[in-house]
């Protein structure tokens, strides 16, 4: 009976020592090989980068498809939850050029904005601005 126990405890310690390797491998997530441009990402490619996760990443995606193609990397400080020193741990793994694709506008009523008018991110904190509805000039009265 000895024998069972000592084989008993000795399994219990190997599966003890496997779980906090698999935690540990798991906390330590490789970094990319080469930058991640925030422009083309897709939410798995963004997981990649030290300090985001699936919501971080869902963020950044959502920001994209609301105000269009990010100028820099700075631009992702106006997204909740990431700050100046969350940014600077990301920042070698992050890049931005832009795409063809991304230049397009979202919408038909954005290809009338000029270039002065563009959208720009909201400041942290600050919900995205409503759409304002397009009304046409006010007849003379009389």
């Amino acid at each position: 009976m000895g024998c069972g126990k000592l084989r008993a405890r000795l399994s219990l310690f190997f599966l003890a020592i496997c779980f906090v390797f698999a935690a540990a491998s798991a906390a330590t997530k490789k970094p990319p090989l080469k930058p991640i441009n925030i422009n083309t990402a897709s939410s798995d490619e963004l997981q990649q980068v030290p300090g985001i996760g699936p919501a971080t990443a869902e963020k950044i995606l959502q920001m994209r498809k609301s105000y269009g193609a990010f100028k820099s990397v700075d631009d992702l400080l106006s997204i909740r939850g990431i700050g100046k020193k969350r940014l600077e741990k990301m920042r070698k793994y992050l890049t931005v050029s832009k795409s063809a694709s991304l230049n397009k506008p979202a919408c038909p009523g954005c290809a009338k904005l000029g270039a002065s008018q563009a959208k720009a991110p909201p400041a942290k904190n600050e919900p995205p601005p409503a759409a304002d509805p397009e009304e046409p000039p006010a007849a003379p009265a009389g």
